[in-house]
C-alpha cells in the first residue's frame, strides 16, 4: 500500500534505452542503460541514469536513484522560472527565458520532460552545441539546480 502512494507522488518519463556491450573473455556481456527523468508536476523534479542486465530492471533502478536526487525547484505564479539563464555543461549550451503566460514550454528534445515534469508551463528554451540527451538533461537540470540558489541569494538579500 505504501508503494502505491509513492508511484502517485512522482510522474516517472523514461528519456533514453541504450544497449551496451562490454567484451570479456567469455563472449560479449549486454547490458541497458536508462536515462530517467521524475517530477511531481508542482516544482520538484529528478533525473538518473542506471545500468542493468535488462530494460526493465534499469528504468525501475533509475527511478529509484532518480527520486533520490530530487530538487526543488522555484516557480513564479506556478508557471515558469524567475528569471533567464545560460548554462554550460560539457558541449551542451542551453539558455533558458521565462514566458508570459499562455506560451507554453517551448523546448526541443529531451530538455521539454525536465521541465514538464518540474511543473514549469511558460518556457522557452534553446539548446546549442550538441544532441546529445544525456548531456542536455545533466545541463538543463543544472540550470534549474542553480535557479534555486540565486533565488534564495536573493531572498536573503531583501531580508537584510
Amino acid at each position: 500500500m505504501g508503494r502505491s502512494k509513492e508511484q502517485q507522488e512522482f510522474d516517472e518519463k523514461v528519456i533514453r534505452i541504450s544497449r551496451v556491450t562490454k567484451k570479456t573473455k567469455g563472449g560479449n556481456k549486454m547490458g541497458f542503460t536508462a536515462l530517467v527523468v521524475v517530477g511531481d508536476r508542482k516544482g520538484r523534479v529528478g533525473v538518473a541514469l542506471a545500468h542493468a542486465g535488462d530494460v526493465m530492471n534499469a528504468i525501475k533502478k533509475a527511478v529509484r536513484r532518480a527520486k533520490k536526487t530530487v530538487i526543488r525547484v522555484p516557480l513564479v505564479d506556478n508557471r515558469t522560472i524567475p528569471h533567464e539563464m545560460r548554462v554550460k555543461y560539457g558541449a551542451a549550451k542551453i539558455i533558458v527565458k521565462p514566458a508570459p503566460a499562455g506560451t507554453g514550454v517551448i523546448a526541443g528534445g529531451s530538455v521539454r520532460p525536465v521541465l514538464e515534469l518540474a511543473g514549469v508551463r511558460d518556457v522557452v528554451t534553446k539548446t546549442l552545441g550538441t544532441s546529445n540527451k544525456l548531456t542536455n538533461v545533466t545541463a538543463m537540470f543544472n540550470a534549474l539546480k542553480e535557479m534555486q540558489s540565486i533565488v534564495s541569494v536573493k531572498k536573503t538579500l531583501k531580508e537584510t
